[in-house]
């Protein structure tokens, strides 16, 4: 379940359910359909229609805090062609679609492919297209899902203002919060504090078995980012331009880019607990070896006292 603080009222203390499965089954016919993907050759895949949406979506209220509930099973219809118009659809059902899987992530989505179209050496290579491009479209989908739920039902069951407490008690961790509330927490619009803060430098050392180039790709690229962080992103690996990450959850700007070498880019995390205006910079330095990459994730300027928590996030993601 999500927890999301709003600004405190007695009212906002009581549990409150609101059932909003006939809007959800909309919104996946609706999203879902507007998906289109290309091969490298010029072969088209897309999610032709929604055939069901089974399960149910209520979004609650309970001391305090929006908490987003679902659980749901999708049924698409595929097609697919190649440049010189040959054609393949089939069935994909995705049994489960929830909280838990999109936000918390304890497991992967689980993919049920079929393919309706005769079977053919054009037909495969199709069906093949479908199972690689469909799924990180999808997840990408399935990320802004419970984003447009509170923002269009939130305001329904919360009592007078629905402004974000800092002061709101258990606050989401700073990197984390995305996943954990499944929406980016809105700022004040507000201008920075010309206050001091405190701060120290996190850094974390991880080997991946990977080369640096596709690591800086996957890193930088809008396109491949969903693929780890679960959830869309903007990021164009330019020098001062700017980037999203984690649905607009964590934002920043490019300061220096160089391919399979190194990323230097600045950071300010949309939370209650992320000082507001507050930037640190990241340096991700990239050191192939033989058959694997080690990356120095160094990040200075993170306000003291969420040192622990910004370490176990960069750790994790």
């Amino acid at each position: 379940m999500s927890l999301t603080p709003m600004a405190y009222s007695t009212a906002n203390w009581h549990w409150k359910n609101k059932t909003v499965t006939p809007w959800a089954k909309e919104w996946f016919e609706r999203e879902l359909v507007t998906i289109q993907v290309e091969g490298s050759d010029g072969a088209v895949v897309l999610v032709d229609r929604v055939v069901s949406v089974d399960g149910d979506v209520e979004l609650g209220r309970r001391k305090s805090k929006l908490i987003t509930i679902y659980d749901c099973k999708v049924v698409l219809h595929w097609k697919a062609r190649t440049a010189d118009g040959t054609e393949a659809d089939g069935k994909l059902t995705i049994p489960e679609i929830s909280h838990e899987i999109t936000l918390d992530r304890i497991s992967d989505y689980v993919y049920q492919w079929s393919l309706t179209s005769q079977s053919s050496p054009e037909t495969t290579a199709l069906f093949a297209l479908a199972k690689d491009k469909l799924p990180t479209a999808l997840e990408t989908k399935f990320a802004a899902f419970p984003v447009d739920l509170i923002e269009t039902h939130g305001k329904d069951i919360i009592v007078g203002s629905n402004e974000p407490s800092r002061t709101s008690s258990p606050a989401p961790p700073p990197i984390s919060a995305p996943a954990s509330s499944g929406v980016p927490v809105p700022a004040k619009k507000t201008a920075p504090s010309s206050q001091k803060i405190n701060t120290s430098v996190v850094e974390v050392e991880a080997t991946f078995h990977a080369s640096a180039d596709d690591l800086f790709s996957l890193l930088t690229d809008e396109k491949r980012i969903p693929t780890w962080s679960r959830a869309p992103a903007k990021s164009t690996a330019t020098p001062d331009t700017e980037y999203e990450l984690f649905g607009g959850g964590l934002r920043g700007k490019y300061i220096s880019l160089r391919p399979g070498k190194e990323i230097k880019q600045t950071w300010a995390l949309r939370s209650p607990t992320w000082p507001e205006g507050h930037e640190a910079t990241l340096t991700t330095v990239l050191e192939q070896s033989t058959d694997s990459t080690q990356v120095t994730f160094t990040l200075d300027g993170v306000p003291t006292g969420l040192e622990d928590e910004t370490r176990r996030n960069l750790e994790g993601y």
